[in-house]
């Protein structure tokens, strides 16, 4: 009780040591005389307060950065906190005193003292590095916002817009001001009615009327820059896919005429001849068509080699292939992946779709592809391409190390490694082999004695890809090689021993994937089959204590209200006096006594019956071996550009089904049913359902430090046919760093129940997640955040009312979560701290859900590695 006080004590004098550390800084210490802090930016338009993202990032000053919610400039204050000459301030204060330096070094060295110069000035660049310069109010600045807000709202067809500036200093803190700009728009201009042409070319001109109907430029629309430039793309992008090579933005010009107009903008487009530059002299030429005669291709190219001769060469279907070595490429390999065709006219596109294709090959290095006239052509229109790929290494390995803590684990170390073989057979197929293993330590209930990396797991996988679509027939016309196409055969094993029920897994698939735009992505499980075989399934009750606890004290109770109800010469228990039950025999026959009738179980609820019957559904579910031979598709629509692109969303749909092939094969050969009216294939139930999913993920970049991020997410998985129940590897579960961080990894529902098990899954889940993320200083990032979710039964054979959906009401019992969230942004990952609260707790009572274990004491403290979603 004292030491926990003292703790308390010591935790609040040191924030509050730190808070007046800070606040007794003076955030305008660095401000000279005359001059004013930013504090903030106001934009009025037409008298009208404005808090556009897009017209605020015109402004060439703003405030210095401060903590979101609570307004804190930390970095100004770090920054404030560094000395302006550090070397002065050290030799005046070791000078000071004539006889400090001599003792100085008496007491360390000369050396050491000289040391303490450089570190103290080090310090103090380090403080400002990381620290904020104050932003001081500069007329030159105001100057040059005042010019970029007039060219947006001129962009906009504001031509007559008036800006004007006020700074207002703060009455109440010195140095500190705020400026105002004011915006007056006036009356905007419009596209004329008649939108002249000056086309110079006549194929210009016959392509240009071609399109004319998909202008972005239309005659009475309000006048948009970001019109004109996105007519211009369109434009370019055009006429360089019709074969103009030499074609490009600058030649396309749009002339706006506004003066006496009367507020209408008279457009002309103007697009001149082609211009040649020479030696000594310039002229025009009308644009032409140009074809691409040659595609030439160095498959080995590196440049100490560029000047050496050929040792082999291919002609294959117009395509010339090279090699400064021995081909290794089959001919097909290669242009399978080159959309540019000997013959055809120009097209930009072509080139384009070239890099992607070739990249997603990933047997070469970002590949060179240029165009050449052809100089003994009199038309001067034909083209030859030349396209320069360099080989990745033939052969890689990776390895990885990592240490890691779980519910289950008190430590435990990974260990991975993998090769990769690239063209295997000369056809750019990739095969990687991958391995991985794990140790742990935990305490297991089963064995005392048991040493103190008791725990393991090891597994393998072999995985093949192909480059193009491997079916019986042509697919070219359905998935045409723009869409890069690709077929994976995968197969794996793992095991995993002394902890659990000793699972073996062994699983495959054979794969589809294929691209139709660039922000869509298929990818068709043909086959996807996973074998589980549990080989300790006597252990369940010593891993699911809370299941066995459950059981014991209803035994327990119906013992001591109806003595001899339990049968002591054929239960045995492992202490007669408590009435414990022996794992697993115990256990298990008091369960199937129950279920046959032959015992009245009771417990202080009055559910008992419907208690164990759902322990015993339970168990037999997690004990049994699972067969799944299962086909699924996923269609994922991304509109993200790159991994610093924070405006984009994300849509995932994936379909799933099990157990149908088998089924068919079953009745057509005349199987016989086992004796729980199910069919067996090499003695295993295979399991039969439907399972289907959606998710969509949104970000919004508010501005370069702040985003917003939402996820929503549903899944449900039917079983039927075969199956009464889903398998565990296929079932949902809530909780953990990237769902609901209120609650550790499976120990959120199902519904109402309360977290009864070690492992609480089912088959129905929602999640909703909302999070606002913020920069606290340089790569330390914040973000507050808000979890719902929850999982459920549904359809299946769990009939525990707290457990199942029943209907939209069942929405209340959505978990919520609210938490706070501390980020270091490495580059190329991010190191991520969460803590989250339970807000509302479907598991407690209703009317004591809402904010019952909300504090630090029950908060759940969780560790990633990059954000959540």
């Amino acid at each position: 009780m004292h030491f926990q006080l003292a703790y308390t004590l010591t935790k609040i004098s040191l924030f509050i040591l730190l808070l007046g550390v800070f606040l007794s800084c003076n955030a305008v210490k660095r401000v000279p005389e005359g001059k004013y802090l930013l504090t903030d930016n106001t934009i009025l338009v037409d008298s009208v307060k404005v808090k556009d993202a897009g017209l605020h990032s015109q402004l060439a000053q703003k405030p210095n950065q401060s903590i979101p919610l609570i307004g804190f400039p930390l970095g100004l204050y770090i920054y404030n906190l560094a000395d302006p000459e550090p070397d002065s301030t050290f030799n005046r204060w070791l000078h000071k005193n004539p006889k400090r330096e001599e003792r100085l070094i008496k007491l360390l060295s000369k050396k050491q003292v000289d040391g303490m110069d450089s570190t103290y000035v080090s310090l103090n660049n380090w403080l400002k590095k990381s620290g904020d310069a104050p932003v001081i109010i500069q007329d030159s600045k105001i100057e040059k916002s005042t010019e970029r807000l007039k060219k947006w709202y001129n962009s906009y067809g504001y031509f007559n817009n008036e800006v004007t500036h006020e700074i207002i200093p703060n009455k109440k803190k010195e140095k500190r001001a705020e400026i105002v700009y004011k915006v007056k728009k006036h009356r905007p201009y419009f596209v004329g009615d008649t939108i002249f042409e000056k086309i110079s070319s006549p194929v210009v001109d016959s392509l240009f009327q071609i399109t004319k109907k998909r202008s972005f430029i239309k005659p009475g629309n309000q006048y948009s820059a970001s019109d004109m430039v996105n007519e211009r793309d369109r434009l370019t992008i055009q006429f360089r896919n019709s074969g103009l090579y030499y074609f490009n933005q600058e030649y396309v010009v749009i002339e706006a005429d506004t003066v006496n107009t009367n507020h209408k903008a008279d457009l002309t487009y103007i697009i001149p001849d082609r211009k040649i530059t020479g030696s000594d002299s310039t002229y025009t030429v009308p644009f032409q068509v140009h074809t691409v005669d040659e595609v030439r291709i160095v498959t080995d190219y590196t440049y100490e080699n560029r000047d050496k001769q050929f040792q082999d060469s291919v002609n294959y279907r117009g395509y010339k292939l090279f090699s400064y070595g021995k081909m290794r490429y089959r001919p097909k390999a290669i242009t399978d992946a080159i959309s540019i065709i000997p013959g055809t006219i120009f097209k930009d596109i072509d080139r384009t779709l070239t890099y992607t294709q070739l990249s997603d090959l990933r047997i070469f290095k970002y590949p060179n592809i240029s165009y050449s006239e052809v100089v003994a052509d009199s038309t001067k229109n034909v083209l030859n391409a030349t396209i320069l790929l360099s080989p990745r290494e033939r052969f890689t390995l990776g390895a990885d190390f990592d240490a890691f803590t779980s519910t289950i684990q008190q430590f435990g170390i990974s260990f991975s490694g993998n090769m990769i073989f690239r063209n295997i057979f000369r056809g750019a197929e990739i095969f990687q082999i991958s391995g991985r293993g794990s140790l742990g330590a935990s305490k297991d209930a089963a064995d005392k004695s048991s040493h103190f990396f008791n725990i393991s797991e090891f597994g393998g996988d072999a995985k093949l890809t192909f480059p193009r679509i491997i079916f019986p027939w042509n697919t070219q016309k359905l998935i045409p090689k723009y869409m890069s196409p690709s077929t994976t055969l995968s197969l794996g094993a793992s095991a995993q021993n002394n902890i659990g029920l000793d699972r073996q897994t062994v699983n495959g698939y054979f794969s589809y994937n294929w691209k139709p735009s660039k922000i869509l992505n298929y990818q068709l499980d043909a086959l996807n089959l996973q074998y589980v075989k549990n080989l300790n399934t006597v252990n369940y009750f010593n891993v699911y204590t809370n299941s066995f606890d459950q059981l014991n004290n209803i035994a327990q109770q119906t013992e001591i209200q109806n003595p001899g109800t339990i049968d002591p010469t054929y239960y045995y228990y492992n202490n007669q006096d408590e009435l414990e039950l022996i794992i697993p025999d115990g256990a298990n026959g008091f369960i199937n006594d129950v279920l046959d009738g032959s015992i009245n179980p009771v417990d202080n609820d009055g559910d008992a019956y419907e208690t164990v019957d759902n322990i015993g559904e339970r168990k037999k579910r997690l004990t049994e071996n699972n067969l799944i031979f299962a086909t699924n598709i996923t269609l994922t629509r991304d509109t993200r550009d790159n991994i610093k692109d924070n405006n984009f969303s994300r849509t995932r749909f994936k379909l799933e089904t099990a157990g149908n092939i088998l089924s068919g094969i079953a009745n057509l050969a005349g199987l016989q049913k086992n004796s729980q009216d199910s069919y067996e294939v090499f003695n295993v139930v295979y399991s039969q359902y439907i399972k289907g999913e959606v998710e969509y993920i949104k970000h919004w970049e508010l501005d370069y430090n702040n985003v917003v991020a939402v996820r929503a997410f549903t899944g449900l998985a039917i079983p039927y046919g075969n199956s009464n129940s889903i398998p565990f590897t296929r079932s949902y579960f809530a909780g953990g760093a990237n769902d609901n961080r209120g609650w550790k990894a499976y120990s959120l529902g199902p519904g109402s129940s309360g977290n009864k098990n070690e492992f609480n899954e089912a088959n129905f889940k929602i999640a909703l997640n909302a999070e606002y993320r913020f920069t606290i200083l340089g790569a330390f990032k914040g973000a507050v955040f808000m979890d719902a979710g929850n999982i459920w039964n549904l359809m299946d054979n769990i009939t525990e009312e707290e457990s199942v959906f029943n209907g939209i009401a069942d929405l209340k019992e959505l978990g919520v979560a609210t938490g706070l969230g501390l980020r270091y942004d490495f580059g190329f990952f991010v190191f991520r701290f969460d803590i989250g609260f339970k807000t509302h707790d479907p598991a407690k009572p209703i009317g004591e859900r809402w904010f019952n274990d909300y504090g630090f004491k029950n908060a759940v403290y969780n560790i990633g590695i990059n954000y959540p979603f």
